[in-house]
C-alpha cells in the first residue's frame, strides 16, 4: 500500500487528486494541504511513502520544499508550469504531471511508484539531510542514534549523517533480518553484535545499553 498526501495552494487541484486517487487500487491519500506548515507538520509525525506536489506555491515553492524534507519520501509534482521539468527530475522526482492531467495520465505515474524498488528489498538507505538525499549502503552502518527529532547515522568509514526523522520511521526502512532496535534510542546491525557486557553491547568506541523494553528480543534474536 502507498501511503500519499497532496500539497497544492489550489483547492480544485486537491479535489482533482481526491478523486483520482479514489480509484487507484493500493494508494491511499491520506490527508490534502493547501499551505505548507500543515504539511510539515503532519510529515514530521506521520511520515508517507509519496507527495503529489504543485510547485508555484507562496512562500516557498514546491521543490525548495521539498529538498527540506529530511524523510525518503517519493513525490510526484503537479504543476501548471512545464519550465520547471529538469529541476524536478535532478531532485529524482518520479514523475511531473501538467494541469491539466487525465486519470490515465495520473495512473501511469503511480504505477512508477508501484515499480519502484521497496527500500527493504534494496541493499542502501535513501534519505536526505543537508538539502542532500544520501544513498547509504546497509553494510556501512555501524548504528543509528535517535536523538528527539532528529537521527544520527554513525557509519563505519564516512561522516556522520544526521537527518530529521523518528527512529519508528528509520527502521521502517532497513531489512528486518539485518537491524534490531536495542533501545529506544538505538538500531544497530545484527552483524556488529560482537561483544554483550552487563545488558551493554560493544560496538567499535561506542556501548550500547540494551533498553528493558527490546531485552526479551534482543536475547531472542541472539539465541537464534
Amino acid at each position: 500500500m502507498i501511503r500519499a498526501i497532496a500539497l497544492d495552494d489550489e483547492i480544485l487541484a486537491l479535489r482533482i487528486i481526491e478523486n483520482y486517487a479514489g480509484k487507484i487500487e493500493n494508494l491511499t491519500l491520506e490527508k490534502v494541504f493547501n499551505r505548507q506548515s500543515d504539511a510539515r507538520k503532519h510529515l514530521n509525525k506521520f511520515p508517507v511513502d509519496l507527495i503529489f506536489l504543485d510547485i508555484e506555491m507562496p512562500v516557498k515553492n514546491g521543490l525548495d520544499f521539498y529538498k527540506s524534507i529530511s524523510q525518503n519520501t517519493k513525490v510526484i509534482f503537479t504543476t501548471a508550469y512545464s519550465e520547471y521539468a529538469v529541476d524536478a527530475f535532478s531532485v529524482n522526482a518520479v514523475d511531473y504531471l501538467l494541469k491539466p492531467f487525465s486519470f490515465e495520465r495520473f495512473r501511469t505515474a503511480v504505477e512508477k511508484v508501484k515499480n519502484i524498488e521497496e527500500p527493504n528489498e534494496a541493499r542502501h538507505l535513501l534519505i536526505r539531510a543537508d538539502y542532500k538525499l544520501h544513498k547509504i549502503n546497509f553494510d556501512t552502518i555501524q548504528l543509528i542514534e535517535g536523538l528527539d527529532d532528529y537521527i544520527r547515522i554513525h557509519l563505519k568509514d564516512a561522516a556522520t549523517i544526521t537527518a530529521r526523522s523518528s527512529m519508528k520511521s528509520i527502521l521502517e526502512k532497513l531489512p528486518e533480518k539485518d537491524f534490531i532496535r536495542v533501545h529506544r534510542s538505538f538500531i544497530i546491525p545484527l552483524e556488529n553484535i560482537r561483544t554483550v557486557v552487563n545488558k551493554n553491547i560493544h560496538i567499535g568506541g561506542f556501548i550500547v545499553p540494551i533498553g528493558d523494553t527490546y531485552k526479551e528480543e534482543v536475547i531472542r534474536i541472539l539465541n537464534k
